[in-house]
């Protein structure tokens, strides 16, 4: 499964960007000469953040046939729990 620990991280560095973003922007008002370090560090955040995003995507197992696994958890040939066939809904 695409670990949830790692789309957290990558989501905390987001909302760190936008946090240095909107420092960034309120410095520049005030003329500040610290300002830049802060765009330079919200830039960074949103980089990472989005490399943070693509981790799973890129490095996700692949079976023989190429295809990617999801949920590692589950093994490729069980039965899909969530999908109900017509003879289990009937009495």
């Amino acid at each position: 499964m695409i670990k949830v620990l790692k789309l957290q991280k990558a989501v905390i560095a987001i909302i760190l960007g936008v946090i240095s973003m909107v420092v960034y922007l309120l410095m520049r008002e005030q003329k500040e000469d610290v300002a830049m370090y802060f765009l330079e560090a919200a830039g960074v955040l949103f980089i990472l953040g989005a490399l943070m995003f693509l981790y799973p995507i890129l490095f996700a197992k692949k079976d023989g046939n190429g295809a990617v696994q999801l949920n590692s958890d589950i093994a490729p040939d069980a039965p899909d729990p969530d999908s109900n066939s017509a003879e289990q809904i009937r009495p």
